[in-house]
């Protein structure tokens, strides 16, 4: 058995220092949840993620490269850092954990040998490779309550450094140090900010002549110019500054009798927004003028900054924007991305690229040629930010679903060109002001969810998605009976129900209705769908605006937030349950498709606790649940409004069920447990109850259970460490027959929360297995048996 990890999706985190660009590999590492997650961005196919490293327990907090070394530094909240060495096909393996801060990680600055780090704790610490090993040299405090949020080197010559720190204070605070002996020494605190200092960078402007760039919550950029020994002016006070500036000059001393000083060169305003990101060009020389310096900045504004000094006014100035235009009180249900929070800038093929991740954990990637300023957006990547909670193929089993803690249901399909098929986001259906809790299609046109909330809502696919999916998926969706597809849909302000887009100029009283029917042409105009003229997958922009289900119907009943839900194959009933610590509310409550989404009168009684999972028989005769109380309930659909209790079996595990599934064409299923054993149940002829058929017990706890509905009965488990297992069920004794353990370096690192095969085949005969895990990652594999 050959099994391959085909895609992976997963958001960066939502920090400053959350991404770094390798030059020399065309690599960008970034933080996703306990992750950190390789991409190659100039990747002609466009695949994506192709590999994640896992180590870290808790959420990642910044990424970096060490320059001119195969190494790669992480840091985290869970107070370690792990070095990652790269091993051949642009892959990283773990190489230390340094472990001496007690509390979260907030940044680091790299150079060649040595990086430093800073931390919650309000210790520094300077990290030297001797040896082939990372080890502590120095460490120190600043002062007590002080958090540094950013950091930043500049070699001054062969053995002087200085230190830039920013953080929770307005001042900026500068130390030298010498690499020798590693004598630290604070030699000057700038003044200016108003608020918390959180990006700081350097370049080097002419032999002996530095700016340093600081960017703060206050919304402004300082920026103060670094001079060393000759070029340093005898007076108190820099006479080439407008008036308007502080002329103060910040001497001080350092190394063997040589000098420096820092001074304001400008002041840069102009966002609306904290800054969170600045980037100087990466391509600027101070031996040649080909290039003007230029700076680069990103704002919670959801914009992005060129900033170019005017020579004849030396003055600062915005020579380009990128990014969206910000709305006051504008988030991401409104269609806002809700701001970037770091970004990169970088050169390829003399073409730049600015990268800037954003809120909703996507890259925006903005292209140009090298002396362009005229960029383009092109496909990035996006993914879940949070725990994926449900994974589900569409009917046909062409493409899949997936629900998020993060509020969103995000559709993934294939995109076929030029024999090349990479999978990619398509829709994001439901923009949710709670976190997303279960999925299933009702029919191939219509899907019910829930979130944390009492209510089900039934969304149905617009006809502007249904011709997306044929033009680059060739995925053809089939409707029922003649129905017509609603073309869009988006979501009101302050509204938590996606509409038509006809349904939001409706309304308004008589004198709305004229000035409707007097703009009837103009409408018309407007109407043309903006993604007709897409042969790629949607950008992040679209994703948030037009790609959007709208929702037709809501199906109250619970008491409580909804734990899970399921369709019958044909379409007919919803059967769902909601979170219960008594028997009152830990009941299945059904609702008739046919019949306008009414729920029927029976109620399905029988557990204690929060049911867990359910799911309906291939035949849609039976319908099975499982719960936390770990018993399961097997029912018979009498009539469409009528059940038949099987059986109540309350000594199934002695632990948690977690989930379960049918065997394909077969009234058999599979229970998986906490208790780390999976079974087989058989429902007996007579229908008086169920026999257990085969049982096996594994080294973890079991969460989640996929079989594949086809010619053979393949089953995946996912366990509690991430692990994945394939097993075979043996037609002659029902045996459960370990097929394949999926490697370690391919799987999530937390708890698999949900395992979902696809009905299809491949082109190549394998099976489609999608994974949501708990690691804020989904993933493809491709099975071949």
């Amino acid at each position: 058995m050959k099994v391959e990890q085909d895609s992976i999706f997963t958001g960066a985190n939502k920090q400053n220092y959350i991404c770094d660009y390798n030059s020399i590999n065309n690599i960008i590492a970034y933080g996703a949840g306990n992750n950190v997650a390789l991409w190659n961005p100039i990747d002609i196919n466009q695949k994506g993620v192709y590999h994640t490293l896992k180590k870290h327990t808790k959420e990642i907090t910044t990424v970096k490269f060490l320059p001119n070394s195969p190494f790669l530094i992480s840091t985290s909240e869970d107070r370690t850092i792990n070095i990652w060495k790269q091993s051949n096909n642009d892959l990283y393996t773990h190489f230390q954990t340094l472990s001496n801060h007690e509390n979260s990680i907030t940044c680091i600055a790299v150079c060649e040998n040595f990086f430093i780090s800073g931390s919650a704790d309000s210790q520094i610490i300077i990290w030297i490779n001797k040896d082939g090993e990372f080890s502590i040299s120095t460490q120190f405090q600043i002062k007590s309550n002080f958090y540094p949020l950013c950091l930043a080197i500049q070699k001054l010559d062969t053995e002087n450094y200085i230190l830039a720190i920013g953080g929770t204070t307005n001042n900026l605070y500068i130390y030298t140090f010498n690499i020798s002996n590693l004598k630290i020494e604070k030699v000057s605190e700038l003044t200016g900010h108003e608020d918390w200092i959180k990006c700081l960078q350097f370049v080097k402007e002419s032999q002996g002549n530095y700016i340093l760039a600081s960017a703060s919550q206050d919304r402004y950029v300082r920026l103060w110019r670094l001079k060393l020994n000759e070029l340093i002016d005898d007076s108190d006070e820099d006479s080439t500054k407008l008036t308007l500036l502080s002329n103060k000059q910040y001497k001080f001393n350092y190394g063997n009798q040589l000098r420096g000083c820092f001074s304001l060169e400008a002041l840069i305003m102009g966002h609306d927004d904290w800054i969170n990101g600045i980037q100087w060009h990466p391509s600027y020389n101070y031996n040649t003028n080909e290039k003007k310096l230029q700076l680069l900045t990103c704002t919670a504004d959801t914009s992005l900054f060129i900033w170019e000094m005017d020579l004849d006014s030396g003055i600062w100035v915005c020579v380009n924007r990128l990014g969206e235009m910000s709305i006051k009180g504008a988030s991401t249900a409104t269609g806002s991305s809700g701001g970037f929070w770091s970004c990169l800038w970088f050169i390829y093929n003399n073409e730049q690229y600015i990268i800037a991740s954003g809120k909703t954990g996507s890259f925006r990637v903005y292209k140009s040629k090298t002396d362009s300023l005229n960029f383009d957006n092109v496909l990035g990547i996006t993914g879940p930010t949070r725990e994926v909670t449900d994974v589900a193929w569409s009917k046909t089993g062409d493409y899949f679903v997936a629900t998020s803690l993060d509020q969103t249901t995000r559709l993934f399909a294939p995109w076929k060109r030029d024999n090349i098929i990479t999978w990619h986001e398509i829709a994001r259906p439901q923009i949710h002001g709670y976190d997303m809790i279960c999925y299933d299609n009702i029919t191939t046109t219509k899907f019910v969810s829930g979130g944390d909330e009492k209510i089900l809502r039934v969304f149905e696919i617009t006809n502007s998605i249904s011709s997306l999916l044929k033009k680059i998926s060739n995925i053809d969706i089939k409707t029922e009976n003649g129905e017509v597809l609603p073309e869009s849909a988006s979501l009101p302000v302050l509204g938590l129900s996606n509409k038509v887009e006809s349904q939001l100029t409706e309304g308004g009283g008589e004198g709305r209705r004229e000035e409707i029917e007097t703009q009837e042409d103009e409408k018309e105009e407007e109407i043309e769908d903006p993604l007709s003229g897409l042969t790629s997958p949607p950008i992040e922009e679209y994703l948030q605006r037009f790609t959007l289900f709208p929702e037709i119907e809501k199906l109250y009943g619970h008491g409580y937030e909804i734990s899970c839900c399921s369709t019958s194959p044909n379409g007919k009933h919803i059967a769902s349950a909601c979170k219960s610590n008594n028997f009152k509310h830990a009941v299945i409550r059904i609702f008739n498709v046919t019949k306008d989404y009414q729920q029927l009168t029976q109620v399905l009684q029988g557990h204690n606790l929060t049911i867990s999972s359910l799911k309906w028989s291939c035949d849609g005769k039976y319908l099975l649940s499982v719960s936390r109380d770990r018993q399961f309930t097997l029912w018979k659909l009498i009539n469409d409004e009528e059940f038949k209790l099987i059986e109540l079996n309350s000594k199934a595990h002695t632990r948690i069920l977690w989930d379960c599934d049918w065997i394909a064409d077969k009234h058999e299923f599979i229970t998986v447990s906490r208790d780390k054993t999976m079974k087989l149940w058989r429902i007996k002829e007579d229908e008086t109850g169920t026999d257990l058929i085969s049982s096996i017990k594994l080294e973890e706890p079991i969460t989640s259970v996929s079989v594949y509905k086809g010619d053979c009965s393949i089953i995946a488990i996912g366990l509690e460490n991430g692990d994945i297992q394939l097993f075979k069920l043996m037609e002659n004794n029902d045996e459960f027959k370990l097929l394949h353990k999926l490697d370690n370096s391919i799987t999530p690192s937390d708890r698999i929360e949900k395992l979902s095969f696809s009905s299809n085949k491949t082109e190549n005969g394998c099976l489609w297995l999608s994974v949501g895990s708990k690691d804020n990652s989904l993933r493809l594999y491709n099975i071949c048996v």
